[in-house]
């Protein structure tokens, strides 16, 4: 088994919270764990990883308070935004953002964990 297979194995079972080693952005729920972080860099949010941004009145809610953050991020990473579907509401948009956010971050996060855990290893 590899070092990142170890790694990554070892994330899958962390029910640790990833706020006591790396700072999670505020439109992230505080308390989310890394093995949630590992589940949402496989399956994405709509897996059912990440309720939050898929459940329309929490993405909803979320995007009002902290929308501009959310975008600026997405923007950050990738260049632009992507396009919502063509007839997609407003719920639908706000779920697709911040969908899209918190499966960048959790893939970065879980790369961060991998290169930690490479590192005490």
């Amino acid at each position: 088994m590899s070092i990142h297979d170890e790694a990554e194995k070892a994330m899958w079972n962390d029910e640790g919270p990833v706020a006591d080693n790396m700072q999670v952005p505020v439109w992230i729920e505080s308390d989310i764990s890394w093995q949630q972080v590992c589940a949402i860099a496989h399956g994405g949010c709509a897996s059912g990883a990440y309720m939050p941004a898929v459940t329309y009145h929490k993405a909803l809610a979320t995007m009002a308070e902290h929308g501009d953050d959310v975008l600026e991020f997405i923007e950050d990473c990738y260049g632009n935004l992507p396009a919502p579907a063509v007839g997609d509401s407003w719920s639908g948009m706000a779920s697709l953002y911040l969908s899209c956010a918190v499966e960048v971050w959790a893939t970065g996060a879980s790369e961060h964990y991998i290169e930690t855990f490479k590192q005490f290893s």
